[in-house]
């Protein structure tokens, strides 16, 4: 019996067109092991809705059509399941499917579909939502808040709400506790990665894992503006860690305080937030086709 595999296609990640993607599974999918179906979404959390109706009408695997923001919601929608989420990339930073090794290109990740071989990887959670990528507050949060009333996508659309956001950010003091160890910083932001990079290649936790159990607390410290060249070539070079603007803290039951509710970015999604982040991780909970 061929395997029902859901498609849910997000239409505006990323900038990309897709009209063209249900001809193309057609075209690459092995049909003889797989029935197809195509659903589009049209609101915010609608993949996540997709997701739980697919879990109540007996599909094998969902796809995310999409970026880390769609990824998030089918991945929430059957986490704890044993249904495997496959990813197709189309966002604009797609860092989830490039640290797994799922190419860019739509026809060879189709084809990783034909294999329908899984891993499974660790869960993030931060005050009740999940996260598989990385979540974060600070600049990267108020830029992701920027970015999602930008009417340009991609990775011009998020440079330029980046540079919009650094003209006017200041850094903010942030009371931290990781694994019962307190800590006080003034930091420019905090990612917490569960795996290495944003996306595009921006490695911020170069030696994070997505199934060690474990998430990594990247806090970049405030730094002069002249070095920002060179901020920017650690993290396309895989050697944040090495700046010393840069402190990785590892660890599993992590809370936050700051002075202020604000933004925080969920794979890549701006979401409010309150001013105490309680965050925790489930190892392995996810299975994903790679």
């Amino acid at each position: 019996m061929r395997k029902r595999i859901l498609f849910v296609i997000n239409p505006i990640s990323g900038g990309k067109k897709k009209t063209a993607f249900n001809k193309q599974v057609l075209e690459v999918l092995d049909l003889k092991k797989f029935d197809p179906t195509f659903k589009i979404t049209n609101h915010p959390n609608h993949a996540y809705e997709l997701g739980k109706q697919a879990i109540k009408e007996g599909y094998d695997a969902v796809v995310a059509v999409g970026g880390d923001g769609t990824i998030n919601e089918l991945g929430s929608a059957i986490l704890g399941t044993d249904m495997p989420l496959g990813i197709i990339p189309e966002g604009s930073g797609n860092g989830l499917a490039l640290y797994l090794g799922i190419p860019l290109n739509e026809s060879a990740a189709l084809r990783r579909i034909n294999r329908f071989e899984t891993v499974e990887v660790d869960t993030g959670e931060i005050n009740g939502r999940n996260f598989f990528n990385i979540a974060g507050i600070g600049f990267d949060a108020f830029v992701s808040d920027h970015f999602a009333t930008e009417n340009i996508r991609g990775p011009i659309g998020y440079l330029r709400s980046s540079l919009n956001v650094f003209s006017k950010f200041k850094p903010s003091v942030y009371r931290l506790e990781i694994d019962g160890k307190a800590y006080e910083r003034e930091a420019f932001m905090i990612s917490v990665a569960n795996s290495p990079q944003y996306g595009n290649n921006a490695y911020i936790a170069p030696q994070a894992s997505i199934n060690d159990g474990i998430l990594d607390v990247c806090i970049v410290h405030k730094f002069p503006l002249y070095l920002l060249p060179k901020m920017v070539f650690h993290l396309f070079t895989k050697s944040a860690d090495q700046s010393d603007y840069v402190e990785i803290i590892p660890g599993k039951n992590i809370r936050i305080i700051r002075d202020d509710r604000g933004p925080v970015h969920v794979d890549g999604e701006p979401v409010d937030m309150g001013d105490t982040l309680d965050i925790s991780i489930q190892h392995k909970s996810l299975k994903i086709i790679c």
